[in-house]
């Protein structure tokens, strides 16, 4: 799919990955629709990348479903999504607060892609990109198990979705980064110990071409590509 002449919803969009994805698709030509609950950030974003803001809840299910249907984007970008360092987590946090992680990280993008599904067919086809995360991969312990359940699921949901390119014109992939080099992901980890650093953050803009690369490969659909911190990105086989 070209991205320019195309509208482009990014959700959680007023700061970091959200923002970068943002920006990159708006100088690719697409004329952005910015999504997120802060107003100052996500009024500022949206002036500095010539977007259009909306506040928005992604859990209010009414209030996503009356603003995908009044924006109709050909491209959705479900980025919003959070939660691993809050604490207590599960089994310490009670029902409600580990519920709300599965809500934000896997629900919330679940019914988006949903919502969006007939809208893109009748426009000709569309894109949906979902954000993982490298907490989601794997079988090792984890500090935050509602977390990467959701993010688990969310990779596992996209690589589901491939025969949607048949039936609706509608491919939807998944970005799996690693630590990204946001302003926040800078900060805490120039925050830990020399020794307990690891290696370099993944780069917002290879995190921005990879998006990018999903939503233009017409042949790529029901996909996921890891951004490893150690390695180049890789498309993960079926």
């Amino acid at each position: 799919m070209e991205i320019s002449g195309k509208r482009a919803l990014v959700t959680g969009a007023a700061v970091g990955t959200g923002r970068a994805i943002a920006a990159r698709l708006a100088a690719e030509g697409a004329e952005v629709v910015l999504v997120d609950v802060d107003d100052t950030a996500g009024q500022e974003a949206a002036r500095t990348i010539s977007a259009q803001y909306e506040h928005l809840d992604v859990l209010d299910d009414q209030a996503l479903t009356a603003l995908l249907d009044r924006t109709r984007p050909n491209i959705l970008v479900n980025n919003a999504g959070g939660g691993a360092v809050l604490r207590p987590c599960f089994p310490d946090a009670d029902p409600a607060r580990w519920s709300a992680s599965l809500d934000l990280n896997l629900r919330a993008p679940m019914l988006a892609t949903q919502l969006v599904l007939d809208p893109m067919r009748e426009a000709g086809g569309g894109v949906v990109i979902n954000l993982g995360s490298t907490a989601g991969r794997g079988l090792g312990p984890h500090v935050s198990p509602e977390y990467s359940a959701a993010k688990a699921a969310l990779i596992r949901f996209t690589s589901t979705l491939a025969p949607l390119r048949e039936t609706h014109r509608v491919r939807v992939n998944c970005v799996v980064p690693d630590w990204v080099a946001t302003d926040r992901g800078i900060a805490e980890r120039e925050a830990l110990p020399p020794a307990e650093r690891g290696p370099a953050l993944i780069p917002l803009q290879t995190l921005t071409d990879t998006v990018v690369r999903l939503i233009e490969d017409d042949a790529l659909a029901g996909r996921v590509v890891l951004l490893d911190r150690e390695r180049s990105p890789e498309l993960l086989e079926p």
